[in-house]
């Protein structure tokens, strides 16, 4: 297990506490709460992005050993530092293009467990990371004199953490 995988799991903790939260406060109007859940899925797919970049690290660590210290070691490091900084919703392409990039390897092409193939992993990314953009960037839009429909239900919360988490175990396994 890599230490970016036990990161995520510390990380992913601050989403279902989140989900507890909710499912314990009452609903006192249909709007009671929607915060928490729209904060979760932030916090999942936070947990995620930081999972892609401390992993990439650990990886690049491992196989720059022998080049610890000199120029061009350097300038490997220092150059994933700077894409790091512009790595933002790491989609399945973002972060396919990132593990090519640096390690040579198509992590998404491994993304599959039980019943979900690297297509619908990476659909299924794709439309978190478009969810996890309206929850922070959007406030619900009011049309016709009502709001918008909460972007984020209770369900999609709980689906987001264990397709996370089976999406992370996935990444593991193609870098092991």
């Amino acid at each position: 297990m890599s230490k970016a995988l036990e990161t995520f799991e510390n990380s992913i903790k601050d989403a279902e506490e989140l989900l507890a939260i909710y499912k314990a406060q009452p609903k006192t109007s249909p709007d009671a709460g929607e915060v928490l859940k729209r904060a979760g899925l932030v916090m999942a797919m936070t947990a995620w992005e930081t999972y892609v970049e401390d992993r990439i690290r650990e990886e690049i660590q491992v196989l720059l050993k022998l080049l610890n210290g000199s120029h061009a070691g350097q300038f490997i490091l220092d150059s994933l530092e700077e894409e790091l900084k512009r790595f933002h919703n790491p989609t399945a392409d973002k972060t396919r293009r990132l593990f090519i990039d640096y390690l040579k390897v198509d992590v998404t092409a491994k993304w599959e467990w039980n019943n979900c193939e690297p297509k619908m992993a990476k659909a299924t990314l794709d439309e978190l990371m478009g969810k996890r953009g309206d929850a922070v960037h959007r406030s619900r839009a009011i049309t016709s004199g009502e709001p918008a429909p909460h972007p984020v239900k209770k369900d999609d919360l709980v689906k987001a953490i264990g397709f996370l988490r089976n999406l992370v175990i996935a990444t593991d396994r193609a870098l092991a």
